[in-house]
């Protein structure tokens, strides 16, 4: 996922807070698509990982590295859904949280995007997002 499109420049360095580095509009998708639709969706939104669940709940992640292991290892994906795959244990963290920050838990748990909001999702960041802040020259 790559963060907000926008043609203004953004002042970005360890510090910059996730809110300005995250995609808000996260693509979702239902626990029952079944992983044809997902590898459809993950392509036509050209993202990484798509929120599973509906507009007011979200029970997990679908990333593409999800996506390659469950049709590595079923002989039949066609009886495989979103839901079966989606890692379920979500990771979080505050708009307010720094670029460094985020990294940091992302290192520690070992995921490459981090939902973002206080009680309600406000945003997606990913590895991507974090490394073009993390590695601006000064």
């Amino acid at each position: 996922m790559s963060a907000n499109s926008s043609a203004e420049p953004k002042a970005i360095g360890p510090q910059t807070p996730v809110q300005t580095l995250m995609t808000r509009a996260v693509a979702r998708i239902s626990p029952d698509a079944r992983l044809q639709e997902v590898a459809q969706k993950l392509a036509a939104m050209e993202t990484g990982a798509l929120a599973v669940g509906t507009t007011t709940a979200i029970i997990g992640i679908v990333s593409e590295r999800d996506l390659t292991r469950a049709f590595g290892r079923s002989e039949s994906p066609d009886g495989v859904r979103a839901g079966d795959i989606a890692s379920t244990n979500l990771i979080w963290c505050s708009p307010r949280a720094t670029a460094a920050e985020a990294a940091r838990t992302m290192c520690e748990k070992g995921i490459r995007h981090l939902l973002v909001g206080d009680g309600e999702l406000q945003g997606i960041v990913s590895a991507r997002d974090l490394l073009e802040a993390l590695l601006v020259d000064p």
